[in-house]
Order: C-alpha cells, then structure tokens, then sequence
C-alpha cells in the first residue's frame, strides 16, 4: 500500500472506508480490528493500493477524433451529454478517480458533475471550469466564451460563478484547434484584462486556469497571479522564447504548470519534428529542475487524445527523467494540492475521501503496473469490474 509521497509503503497495508471516506488506513492487522467482523472484505495478496489518479487536464465534450471541433458543434446537448458521461465512464475505468475538465459547453460539464457526485452517473470526481474565456473569434470561441472588454469580462467569470464552475479557464493565447483563430504563441488578452480576470475570480473564491502556449500571454498570466498555466509551450512569433526569470517567477509564485502532454506525445513528436519536440519536452525537464510545480494532464478531447490512455501520458514524465515513484506522487498527492484538493483526495488517511486504486504489480517501479487496473473505489462506490479479487 502506497502510504504517502516519496515512495512510503507498508507491505501489508489496508483501507477501510465508510460513507464514501477513509475511516483507517495503515497495517492490515490493525484496520481489520477496527473494522470488526461483518464489514465484507476485498484482498488483492498481488496487488498495490494507492489513492486513485488525478488527471488535471480534460475535455469531455471533445471527441478525441480527427475533428473534434466539428463533433462538438454537430452534437445537440442532449447526444453531447451522453457522450461526455460516456467519457467520464472511461477515465474512471482507467483509475482517474478525480478530472479536471477546462472547457464546457452551455454548463453541461457542471451538471455531469453533479449528477456523479450524487452516484446517478459512474464518472470520476469532476472540477469544472464551465465556459472558458476567450476573444472574439478566438481560441474555442465555440464553446460560447466570447468577451471583449472589461464588463464583458466581469459578467462572463460571474455567469460562470453563478453557474458553479469550481475555476475560471482562460484562453491567454491562441490554440491548435481552432481553425482561423489567433496562432499558438499570439496573446489574446492584455496583462490588465488578464489581471481583471483574475481579480473577478478571485471575488468568487475560484483558482484561474491560462491557456498559454506564447510567451507574451505566459509572461501576462504569472504577473496576473492564476494558479496554473496549461501546456506553457514559450512560443514566440519565430521560434521558442523561454524568460528564465518568468520561470523563476513561476516557481516564487507556487503557479502549477501542466504540459497537458497527450497520451500521443510519441506521435506528436513525430509529427512536430523530433528535434523540436525534444528541445520543447527538455525545456520542461529544466523547469522541473528549477522547482515548477508540474501537473499531469492529458488534454483528453483533441485529437489522438483519448479519454482511456492515461498512463500513457505519465510516461512523458517518465521520459524527461522524473522517476515512477515521482510520477505517481504527480499524479496523487501533488497534483491534489495542486489543484486545492489535498484535504479531500490523494493520499490515503482516514478523513480522506475514499478515492483508490488497485492494481498488479508495483507502479513505483514500474508505470505500466498502472494499466493492470483490479480495482477502482471513487468516493467510496465500487465502480469497476473485480477479476481475481478474494
């Protein structure tokens, strides 16, 4: 049993949970006692158990195929919901106890997680920025998060407060899938609207999520104050452009960064030129060494990014050089405080919520032990099949 960051493990560990929390976690013998005679039992004498996985980047009204735009905007809300509660269902499969879903549609992400919270949809634990902000015209612009200036700006972050996102998503710079939109590395808001964002956020208690592949809208972002920055590519207008003291800045600021690499990040590095890709996955490897907190993500939606491949992306971390015992701290631990959460998921400890996995093999050794799911526990419902278990 996985007991905590840095590798701590019991040999013959157990958990019992009730009421959807962890009421003791620690030596088998002792929570056997505490558990007393009648409470029915499931032993996995193979397997590992750990908090269940936090992917911090999603979108589950995307489709993942060669048009994910063109999917989403042909999809009535009532097919697009199905299919989104489809997709919650596969990353939870996967041991994605908990998600974090950064672009939505007309609130649909919101009432899918309130109907998984109630225990009427199986899905993971879902964080949802509701609908991101963006220019006019500008990246996801179809997902109705159009503004321009700075009431504009004030009724979209509170139209999604009254809605009950859990975080503001702001597209700080252009993206890849909108097709006529700004390119990657151009901002798309000033540092003062950026810092407008933030601040109207803030009113509401809500963290900010940027959007930024340039620097421009990287170097606005930090000064704004949000709490992470997705994929923070240091694109500039004819090249790369890193500022290592907006790194540093970062790093002072406590600002989480998630590459939101995708389980395709083999083949994008094909497609992207392999030079290129390794001098941009270097560049993160450097960060992490200079003190950034990394968040793990999949970017699920786009293209080639499926919703069941999640161990595929934590393998990108492994390729930059962190350890498996780090990524599965990435994954659990980390990415709960990250994300704000790490008084309700993560770890394992009574008070916690009951968010487990069980798999074959030791995954702090070895990744691909997390593809042999046994078991998966979200907020205390049994929500996969259970092969082999005694």
């Amino acid at each position: 049993m996985v007991t905590g960051p840095g590798g701590q493990v019991l040999a013959d560990g157990a958990v019992l949970y009730d009421g959807g929390l962890i009421a003791a976690a620690g030596p088998r013998a002792e929570v056997e006692a505490q558990a007393g005679p009648g409470v029915p039992r499931l032993a996995f004498p193979e397997g590992t158990l750990l908090p269940g996985l936090i992917d911090a980047h999603v979108h589950l009204v995307l489709d993942a195929g060669p048009d994910p735009v063109a999917g989403l905007k042909a999809a009535p809300d009532a097919e697009l919901y199905a299919a989104m509660a489809d997709r919650a269902g596969r990353l939870l499969a996967t041991g994605v106890t908990t998600a974090r879903d950064l672009g939505d549609r007309g609130g649909l992400a919101v009432r899918l997680r309130d109907e998984i919270a109630a225990g009427r949809v199986p899905g993971p634990r879902l964080l949802s920025a509701g609908t991101p902000l963006t220019v006019p015209g500008g990246h996801c612009w179809f997902m109705g998060g159009e503004v321009e200036g700075a009431d504009a700006i004030r009724e979209a972050v509170r139209r999604n407060a009254a809605a009950g996102a859990d975080l503001i998503k702001v597209m700080a710079t252009g993206g890849g899938i909108t097709k006529g939109g700004p390119p990657l590395w151009q901002a798309q808001f000033s540092p003062a609207e950026l810092a407008l964002i933030v601040a109207e956020a803030r009113s509401f208690g809500l963290p900010v999520a940027a959007h930024a592949h340039g620097t421009e809208g990287i170097v606005a972002a930090v000064a704004a104050g949000v709490d992470s920055i997705e994929h923070c590519t240091w694109m500039g207008r004819s090249g790369f452009d890193v500022r290592e003291d907006v790194v540093d800045a970062i790093t002072a600021r406590g600002i989480a960064v998630c590459p939101a690499a995708s389980p395709d990040w083999r083949g994008f590095a094909e497609r992207f030129g392999r030079e290129r890709a390794e001098e941009m996955f270097g560049r993160l490897r450097w960060m992490a060494e200079r003190g950034v907190r990394l968040l793990p993500g999949t970017d699920a939606g786009v293209s080639r990014a499926v919703f069941d491949a999640f161990v595929s992306s934590l393998e990108f971390f492994e390729h930059i050089g962190l350890s498996p015992a780090d990524i599965v701290d990435l994954a659990t631990t980390g990415a709960a405080r990250a994300l704000g959460i790490g008084g309700d998921t993560g770890r394992l400890a009574a008070g916690l919520r009951a968010d487990l996995l069980v798999v074959d093999g030791d995954p702090l050794t070895d990744l691909a032990a997390l593809r042999s799911v046994r078991l998966v526990v979200a907020g205390g419902r049994v929500v996969s099949p259970l092969p082999g278990a005694s």
